[in-house]
């Protein structure tokens, strides 16, 4: 699924950063544990019964040298086509094979060898636990500034995916905007990463082990807003999150005053600032949502009930794969609004989790927790 035919000039050059970053997670890393923050430790949130059960069938090696976040499951997969950014060994991505069927398909893309070995080895194991004909999976080689070097075509994908693999890039915007070209309209760029409060000193930035720790390449998270911005995205949704912490004391005297959180995020290639405010129905009809759906942190849908929404959430609803699950209400008509009235404007991720000690949201969001244990038993 979307190999591009022929050879492709490879343009792109890793720098140092990406070196450091292999290095880390090739050789260093053995094992979860190994990790000083809690910036890749499962999210304690609850987990719906059928992700549950795709993720149960992973096999376990893969699941060890696995160094994502929590969890990063989108609704409503089944028959999509879906690449995971920085797919490590592939848990992830084998969950997700699960999940979207054998009508689905699923790419992994890695910049690290040693992480790619380990998922490649378990694609017959999975494909016959799975009970398919043929492999909906497969794993390439390259960097996520960079897709189409590794094969990877435009306007291909239904969703992208990433968990804790994006503040790994020295540069963000280049994934940004790789992300937009490969998705189809009306596609998603749903994913987990760490974000700081404010923009990181060069020291912070240049430090080896925080850059393995997912906190030296930790995006300011209104920074966020504004490259989504330039790339063309839709304003950022926040899904969930979840403050970090630091356990190892040189670490905390380096960091300072700066704050971290994992967050999950949702962007979605549609027209920027072309809906209008109106009404909506869910008619029910995702796995495991079927009575309600949380959008985000902001949003969450009771089938049959009338919810007002902004212009941005009814571009969102109208022209993704969510189209067909709502129904839009025609202007004019009189007012039967049950639920919220509408929420524009972006969330301050760092205020909304110190209010509320459990942010609402996807119950598979949140690229970190605070629990050392896994969610998912």
């Amino acid at each position: 699924m979307a190999a591009t035919g022929g050879s492709i000039e490879k343009c792109f050059k890793e720098t140092a950063t990406h070196l450091k970053v292999k290095e880390f997670y090739g050789k260093v890393l053995k094992k979860t544990t190994d990790l000083k923050t809690d910036a890749c430790v499962a999210s304690s949130r609850p987990v719906p019964a059928h992700i549950r059960h795709a993720l149960n069938m992973v096999h376990p090696e893969v699941i060890a040298k696995y160094y994502g976040c929590g969890l990063v499951v989108p609704e409503c997969m089944e028959a999509c086509q879906v690449l995971d950014l920085g797919s490590g060994s592939g848990r992830d991505c084998y969950m997700l094979s699960k999940l979207v069927g054998e009508k689905g398909n699923v790419t992994g893309i890695d910049m690290t060898e040693k992480l790619l070995e380990v998922a490649r080895t378990y694609t017959d194991y999975h494909t016959q636990a799975f009970g398919y004909k043929a492999p909906n999976i497969r794993f390439v080689q390259g960097y996520l500034e960079a897709l189409n070097e590794a094969g990877i075509e435009g306007s291909a994908y239904d969703i992208c995916i990433s968990n804790g693999a994006v503040n790994l890039c020295p540069d963000k915007k280049p994934v940004l905007q790789e992300a937009y070209r490969v998705l189809k309209e009306g596609g998603e760029l749903y994913f987990s990463d760490v974000y700081s409060s404010g923009r990181l000193t060069e020291e912070i930035r240049n430090s080896n082990v925080l850059w393995g720790e997912c906190l030296s390449g930790a995006l300011w998270w209104e920074d966020l807003m504004q490259l989504a911005e330039e790339v063309g995205f839709s304003p950022p949704r926040f899904v969930s999150g979840a403050a970090i912490k630091v356990f190892n004391k040189e670490m905390q005297d380096i960091l300072g005053d700066f704050k971290f959180l994992s967050a999950t995020y949702r962007l979605f290639k549609v027209p920027r600032g072309a809906g209008k405010p109106c009404e909506v129905v869910y008619q029910g009809g995702i796995t495991g949502m079927e009575e309600s759906f949380s959008l985000d942190s902001q949003y969450t849908f009771k089938v049959n009930e009338v919810v007002e929404v902004d212009g941005d959430v009814a571009e969102i609803l109208t022209r993704s794969r969510f189209s067909d699950k709502f129904t839009m209400l025609p202007p004019g008509g009189p007012s039967q609004t049950c639920g919220a009235s509408p929420k524009a404007g972006a969330v301050n991720p760092f205020e909304l989790i110190h209010q509320r000690s459990d942010v609402p949201g996807s119950t598979t969001g949140g690229c970190c927790g605070t629990q050392p244990t896994g969610c998912c038993n």
